[in-house]
C-alpha cells in the first residue's frame, strides 16, 4: 500500500452522540465496517468493504451540538498549515494537538465558515 499524497483529503470523521445508530445507518447504506479504536475508546474506525486500512472514524460526542461530519487533509506540518490558513482568511478553531499515538491534528474554517481538519500521521516505528 502506498503512502497517501500530502495536501489531499485522506480521512473523514463523523461526530455523533449516537454512534450505534450511525454505524447501523452507514453500514447499511454503504457496507462500511466498524471497529473500536483500541488507542481511544471513544472512537470507532471505519473501513470500506475490501479496504486494507481505515479511511475514517466516528467520534463519540457528548451531545447533538457537537455532532459533525468533516474531511481532513494530510499535510507535512500542521502548525504551518494553520498559519497559512489564517493568512488566507481562515480561522483556527483548535490549534495543533498531539494524540497519544503521535498523530498531530487541528481544526480550521475556511473564509466562508466551512469546517475542516488537517493532520500529520505519527512517525513510523523505528
Amino acid at each position: 500500500m502506498s503512502a497517501p499524497a500530502y495536501d489531499t483529503v485522506n480521512w473523514f470523521q463523523i461526530g455523533t452522540d449516537h454512534s450505534e445508530a450511525a454505524q447501523s445507518f452507514y453500514g447499511g447504506l454503504f457496507g462500511w465496517k466498524f471497529t473500536l479504536d483500541s488507542a481511544d475508546g471513544g472512537y470507532d474506525l471505519i473501513r470500506y468493504p475490501g479496504a486494507d486500512a481505515p479511511s475514517g472514524g466516528i467520534a463519540h460526542t457528548k451531545g447533538g451540538d457537537e455532532n459533525h461530519a468533516t474531511f481532513l487533509v494530510i499535510v507535512r506540518d500542521v502548525a504551518a498549515a494553520c498559519a497559512e490558513a489564517e493568512r488566507l482568511g481562515g480561522e483556527v478553531l483548535m490549534p495543533a494537538t498531539i494524540a497519544p499515538s503521535g498523530l498531530v491534528f487541528a481544526y480550521l474554517t475556511d473564509p466562508s465558515g466551512n469546517q475542516f481538519g488537517v493532520y500529520t500521521p505519527p512517525a513510523p516505528p523505528a
